[in-house]
């Protein structure tokens, strides 16, 4: 699936994923191939992902996450430190 990670200043992460967990406000969840449509609002925390580079992570501060037809977009309030 391809995963594409952004905020207000930059593009953080855009290429294909096996596999993304995200904070989500209510709890974390995991996103595979071809899952299900869904929008759900992200807390502060790590989204990990598993790429040709293997396991990745980008802390964010909050946002949203898309899934739609195995696109994933996350759009970050901004990056956590």
């Amino acid at each position: 699936m391809h995963l594409e990670i952004l905020t207000p200043e930059k593009k953080v992460f855009d290429g294909e994923v096996s596999v993304a967990t995200f904070p989500g406000s209510e709890g974390s969840f995991q996103v595979l191939d071809h899952h299900a449509p869904m929008i759900s609002l992200l807390k502060e925390g790590a989204v990990e992902y598993r790429g040709k580079e293997g396991l990745q992570n980008v802390k964010i501060s909050g946002g949203v996450v898309e899934v739609l037809k195995n696109r994933v977009i996350v759009l970050a309030t901004g990056l956590a430190s």
